[in-house]
């Protein structure tokens, strides 16, 4: 776990590796629970018999559920230990390369991008990339904008 105890810390770090979370599998109870918040029941998420015929042998995540889990996964790896409010900015880019399969496990990878100066404090560009245990490709590549304002 890596903490940052003030904004100047967090603009030395930009550009730099942070860490790596623990390994979260991933269910069918929470891929059914997925479903019925997001109401998108499409049979390869929620049918394991329809599913197990399909093209991927068995259910697999949404891939929405899989960049849901970015603010999960990421405060596994970092912390920021000041004052202020820590703000979801957006996205600067998404993308879905693997299918994770129901039963896998996923984990994230983190790195810092660039962190700039906005109102009140900093804009940071958290670099994700959730990783499937046994897997080549990454389930998800993301840029999640934050922002670090001072309290």
């Amino acid at each position: 776990m890596r903490t940052f105890s003030s904004l100047d810390e967090v603009s030395a770090a930009a550009g730099t590796d942070i860490g790596t979370s623990d390994w979260f599998e991933i269910t069918q109870d929470r891929v059914n629970r997925f479903a019925d918040a997001t109401e998108d029941h499409q049979w390869i998420h929620v049918d394991a018999e329809r599913a197990a015929e399909g093209p991927f042998g068995t259910t697999i995540a949404h891939g929405y559920l899989t960049l849901s889990l970015l603010p999960f996964l990421g405060s596994k790896v970092v912390t920021f230990d000041f004052p202020g409010p820590k703000l979801n900015y957006g996205l600067n880019k998404v993308r879905f390369p693997q299918f994770v399969k129901v039963g896998a496990r996923v984990r994230d990878h983190l790195a810092m991008g660039e962190v700039t100066e906005a109102a009140h404090g900093l804009q940071v560009a958290m670099k994700h990339t959730i990783e499937i245990d046994g897997e080549d490709k990454p389930a998800c590549v993301a840029e999640n904008l934050i922002l670090l304002l001072q309290g």
